[in-house]
């Protein structure tokens, strides 16, 4: 009994993860679009993307996911 009540909490908790783990790209693809365009304004004062991207959490996952999209070929993926 205990063992099937440990199995059954060990498999619905790996489900959750599974589920957690899956990446809407076009949803994070469109955050992305709207933070380049927030981000622009510093590239062009001579800002570079690293030192943007040391700065901002939010821009360094954008090109961790923009990088992931454009090698796995998802649609609308464009390289920064």
């Amino acid at each position: 009994m205990q063992a099937s009540c440990l199995a059954a909490a060990a498999l619905s908790l790996i489900a959750s993860r599974a589920d957690a783990a899956i990446v809407d790209w076009q949803a994070e693809l469109q955050r992305c679009r709207e933070l380049r365009q927030n981000v622009v304004p510093l590239l062009q004062a001579g800002q570079g993307i690293s030192a943007v991207g040391r700065s901002n959490r939010s821009v360094r996952r954008c090109i961790w996911i923009q990088r992931v999209a454009v090698r796995k070929k998802i649609p609308g993926a464009e390289a920064w």
